[in-house]
């Protein structure tokens, strides 16, 4: 299933509710007290026919799909919940690749992102807001700025080293901490700022 077939399925569901349709494909979203945290990918992946996938390349062969968890404020408005890792930071590969051959933009530049929306932790539903491409070939301005963004992390690894990498850094996107804890080695990943998230969704609409 190439991106615009899946992105048109995935229209089929729109406004729908994903925790009725998990029962349905057999998706847990809890199990011994704790949240299956790629619930809502595993939902939209078996609605689409698709298999489980988490390797580092672009998740179905040529295109990647991504999962914004949406959430209302008091005012009424509905923002962006959390940031959204992208792809894992490899410091050598980040060293020797610019930002135009990089895992960073190639990520980038084939997205499938749904949104849906966030109500509490124990998950009582959820309804599916949007499914929408993003490509960064497609926005010359925010290829600049994140492209600013990778050369920062790519200067910080060369003169300073993997462990100087901070979420910090980054104007949109940011070299933050993954998966730490267990006396297991840190890791980083690039993860999407959530106002990198909402200038991506203002300019869908």
């Amino acid at each position: 299933m190439n991106r615009d077939e899946a992105t048109e399925k995935l229209q089929e569901i729109i406004g729908k509710d994903l925790v009725e349709i998990a029962e349905t494909c057999g998706v847990t979203l809890f199990k011994d007290g704790k949240k299956n945290k790629g619930w809502v990918g595993h939902v939209v992946e078996c609605h689409l026919g698709l298999p489980r996938n988490c390797l580092q390349s672009p998740d179905f062969g040529d295109w990647e799909l991504k999962t914004v968890s949406m959430k209302r404020l008091k005012s009424g408005l509905i923002v962006p919940k959390e940031t959204m890792a992208i792809t894992m930071i490899n410091p050598d590969d980040v060293i020797n690749n610019d930002f135009a051959h990089s895992h960073l933009k190639s990520k980038l530049n084939c997205l499938l992102i749904i949104t849906r929306m966030w109500y509490a932790t124990s998950e009582p539903h959820s309804e599916l807001l949007s499914a929408f491409q993003f490509d960064i070939d497609d926005n010359q301005e925010l290829y600049s700025e994140i492209e600013a963004d990778y050369e920062e992390t790519r200067n910080c690894l060369k003169t300073k080293g993997f462990n100087a990498l901070t979420g910090k850094m980054g104007k949109w996107i940011q070299p933050r901490t993954k998966g730490q804890g267990n006396g297991a080695p840190k890791t980083r990943a690039f993860y999407a700022r959530t106002s990198f998230l909402k200038r991506i969704l203002q300019d869908k609409d």
